[in-house]
């Protein structure tokens, strides 16, 4: 059985991840869907909002399953007797830090390849920043996030600007 991982913050889960995902799960036997928690980042959602919002978007993928993890991509892979990381790719950039990544993992773990996927063209521009970015100015998420969480995604954002106005920072 062929494991992909395919690790991400997913903060919040996109269109262009979601169509990651369901190539990923077309490709392979069983794909798990990493979320990190990075204490290095400061993300607007929660770890168990993120985890949520991804098991309800991936849920009618039947060999896909959310997990998480705090450590490397590489060990953890190991840890899931999975095979491959599954890596978007937008941009050449992209493919600069992901081929970087890709060569420390398997030189972590031999047994690891890397599967990069090209971005659909409706999604190479698309980050999790710019819903974010998006919902700071109220714009409609429909053509960029899961329609499951876009109005969770308005919300947030608009707490987040209160809490910001009112001289404290949400955590």
């Amino acid at each position: 059985m062929k494991i992909a991982i395919y690790p991400g913050s997913f903060d919040p889960i996109t269109l262009g991840h979601l169509n990651l995902i369901k190539r990923a799960s077309n490709t392979f036997d069983h794909v798990i869907v990493a979320i990190m928690v990075n204490s290095n980042k400061k993300p607007l959602f929660t770890f168990e909002e993120r985890l949520r919002q991804v098991k309800t978007v991936v849920a009618k993928f039947p060999n896909v399953e959310v997990d998480s993890f705090a450590g490397l991509v590489a060990e953890y892979a190991k840890s899931k007797s999975a095979c491959v990381v599954v890596r978007g790719l937008r941009a050449m950039s992209d493919f600069e830090r992901e081929c970087q990544m890709a060569l420390i993992n398997k030189k972590i773990n031999p047994d690891l390849e890397t599967f990069f996927l090209a971005a659909d063209e409706k999604y190479m521009y698309l980050s999790s920043s710019a819903v974010k970015e998006l919902a700071r100015f109220g714009a409609s998420l429909l053509d960029f996030a899961p329609r499951e969480i876009s109005d969770e995604i308005h919300e947030k954002v608009k707490n987040e600007q209160e809490v910001t106005r009112h001289g404290q920072r949400s955590q």
